[in-house]
């Protein structure tokens, strides 16, 4: 999930308070309540029986520009640049006066990013060391190793490594490795015959020479076409991403000793003990036959090439933090083409990103750091305080929906409402901060921190094997704009930042604030109960405790979600992956259908109020549609369609509602009108 900013509040024609008292039955109107509601951005030209997500929005799409460093822009990215803002002061106010070790960390780091005159003035000298070392390579058993020291520097590699809950004991951390080492964003973009992605190829291929020539190598052009080959075979080896949204296929548990049988030819002892993990016994290889096709790969690529492989992801990994000019040729390839992206931000908001997270990196170098200054200044307990209510109710919801589903029986609706009463919702910030006492930070040298930074929480992922799992940790910043639902750990998650309008208001009417960060509530216990996520069990293991007729039945209503997505045509010529985006498809749908039924238990044995000429069924409904703001750059709708889970965000306001009886109510949709679904179609999930 992701954020919003404060809507503004304006009162409607008296038009629309006529008919929403029409349609149901004249309740009280309460016009001095402020709603929540941002009439401003509507398309009235547009009927909501139409399109939910144009009447509420079209407006705003018509006259908002997506910033030009930016590839998509709406409520989500409005919050962002307000959170990048506050947090800019925040670490700007850590440099001039650190209260403490931690505060004195964030300011250099800062400052190491911003001075840009010393980044220049040192070029690639930080990095010649590495160079070298892989300069030096002359066998298979030292690439392995390299593979393995490039996994401890975050420089990557065809191998990826990481430490995570053991999917079938949640008790236990466990080691995994799974398929890596491709540039662009998705194997379709190596494989398919499409223009756009023949595109990305080139310009991949012209950076791979623009890199080699900044480093002083005279062989990029031959280094960019083999490099493009070599990707395009290890593309070629890997699953898709729905084969990889699948939890029982990814789980696949081997001894160590084994692993010879998989890939005979690969020496996993090598690479574990460069690592950092010698002693490994047992891990999961997410992806088994990626590895048997690695092994192949390795074999029949020269040694030369892969030392050509090395020195691009080397220098691809650190060109942000590199001079000007690798900066540029990074921003070029990774956000102008593949996300339509004119202009580069500026520097001050890499360096808030770098110090803070951001996209590239989900905790920054010292995230949490920053997290303790940002929750003491922008976060009110009276806010987590209104967060457990919500959360209370929409649990309640949730399980009085599992008690009426007349697809499911008693046997599963049981244990469904066990895995439910286990939840545990998260809210604000975490109980426990990461240490950064092991991170030395230097306010000269950006490179140095960056990779320090990177050994520092490798090696804290490395430290949890063999110990308890901790179920404090946080998976996201309170900074983050954003939400989860982690399964192993069967909770859900709400950073500080996503409690702003228009997701959450304290001063606003409870049916937007339901429509809003009701429906995300909603969304994230529902994951639990998706097509992923209902495989594992209240404990958070991976274990069917579903009947055979249960699962059956929830796969066909499943199916028939996919195929309602498939049919969506985003860009001409271009469909969603309904199945890609099902997990996502079925909280949104459910997570809505829960909230709506959280939200009419609320009013108890009455309605709300008319307020802006809207009932609050109708405020709810607009609530949710005014979440999903956003506009995309073409090349950043193509890339999302392939990559992203979620579907675009028209599709997200539109495609469940349809399914709602309670929206056909709301806004009397009949027959005829664009997204009307006879009642017989209409899919219930939870």
């Amino acid at each position: 999930m992701k954020t919003n900013h404060r809507v503004a509040f304006a009162v409607c024609s008296a038009v629309l308070t006529t008919l929403a008292a029409t349609l149901l039955s004249a309740p009280l109107v309460a016009q001095d309540r402020y709603s929540g509601i941002d009439p401003d951005g509507f398309d009235r030209s547009v009927r909501p029986q139409d399109d939910l997500f144009l009447h509420v929005n079209g407006r705003w799409i018509q006259r908002t520009e997506i910033p030009a460093d930016k590839s998509n822009y709406g409520s989500f990215n409005a919050l962002i640049d307000a959170a990048q803002a506050n947090i800019r002061e925040i670490i700007e106010e850590a440099a001039r006066k650190p209260q403490d070790e931690n505060g004195r960390k964030v300011g250099d780091f800062f400052n190491s990013y911003m001075d840009e005159a010393r980044v220049e003035q040192l070029g690639l000298a930080p990095l010649k060391a590495e160079i070298a070392k892989i300069d030096a390579l002359s066998d298979g058993e030292q690439l392995l190793r390299h593979f393995g020291y490039f996994e401890s520097i975050g420089a990557g590699s065809p191998i990826g490594f990481y430490v995570d809950q053991d999917d079938r004991d949640s008790t236990r951390y466990l080691a995994a490795v799974v398929q890596s080492g491709t540039t662009l964003p998705d194997k379709d973009y190596y494989l398919a015959d499409d223009e756009k992605y023949e595109r990305a190829r080139e310009a991949l291929q012209k950076y791979v020479a623009e890199l080699f020539e900044l480093s002083g190598r005279s062989d990029g052009e031959a280094a960019a076409t083999a490099i493009l080959k070599l990707e395009t075979e290890l593309a070629r080896a890997q699953w898709d991403r729905t084969e990889l949204r699948d939890a029982e296929k990814r789980y696949n548990k081997y001894e160590v000793s084994k692993l010879d049988g998989l890939t005979p030819g690969l020496d996993w002892a090598t690479f574990f003990a460069a690592v950092g993990t010698a002693d490994l016994q047992e891990l999961n290889v997410v992806t088994p036959s990626y590895f048997a096709g690695l092994q192949k790969i390795i074999t029949e690529t020269p040694l030369a090439t892969w030392k050509q492989y090395l020195h691009f992801r080397l220098l691809d990994a650190h060109a942000p933090v590199l001079p000007k000019a690798y900066v540029d040729a990074h921003f070029v390839l990774h956000a102008k083409e593949l996300g339509g992206v004119p202009e580069q931000e500026p520097r001050w908001k890499r360096a808030v990103d770098a110090t803070s997270g951001g996209s590239g990196n989900r905790f920054g170098v010292l995230g949490d750091a920053v997290g303790q200054l940002y929750v003491k200044k922008h976060f009110t307990e009276s806010s987590r305080e209104r967060m457990d209510q919500l959360v209370g109710n929409l649990l309640k919801a949730f399980e009085q929906s599992i008690h009426g589903l007349a697809w499911m029986t008693d046997e599963t609706k049981r244990q469904a409402l066990v895995k439910l009463s286990k939840i545990t919702p998260k809210i604000g910030y975490t109980e426990k901060w990461r240490d950064y006492s092991k991170l030395e930070v230097h306010p000269d040298d950006l490179l140095g921190n960056v990779t320090r930074s990177a050994k520092v929480e490798h090696q804290r992922m490395l430290d949890k094997l063999g110990k308890p799992v901790d179920r404090t940790e946080w998976g996201m910043t309170p900074q983050t704009v954003n939400a989860y639902y982690n399964p192993g750990m069967n909770e859900i998650v709400f950073p500080a930042a996503i409690l702003q309008p228009p997701f959450f208001d304290p001063e606003a009417d409870d049916a937007v604030n339901y429509g809003g960060i009701g429906a995300v509530i909603g969304h994230e216990i529902s994951h639990g109960f998706d097509d992923q996520g209902s495989r594992y069990d209240g404990d958070g293991n991976l274990r069917n405790w579903w009947t055979d007729s249960d699962r059956a039945a929830f796969e066909k209503l499943a199916d028939r979600l996919v195929a309602q997505y498939a049919g969506y045509e985003a860009l001409p010529g271009k469909t969603l992956n309904g199945r890609l985006t099902l997990g996502e498809n079925i909280a949104d749908l459910s997570g809505m259908a829960i909230a709506y039924k959280a939200y009419r238990i609320s009013l108890g044995e009455g309605d709300g109020p008319v307020i802006d000429g809207f009932t609050s069924s109708q405020r709810f409904f607009i609530g949710w549609a005014q979440i999903w703001r956003r506009k995309y750059r073409d090349a950043e709708l193509v890339r999302r369609l392939v990559v992203d889970p979620h579907s675009p965000s028209h599709f997200r306001s539109n495609g469940p509602v349809t399914n709602l009886d309670a929206f056909y109510k709301a806004f009397d949709v009949k027959p005829g009108d664009k997204l009307f679904k006879p009642k017989s179609e209409r899919i219930q999930i939870w």
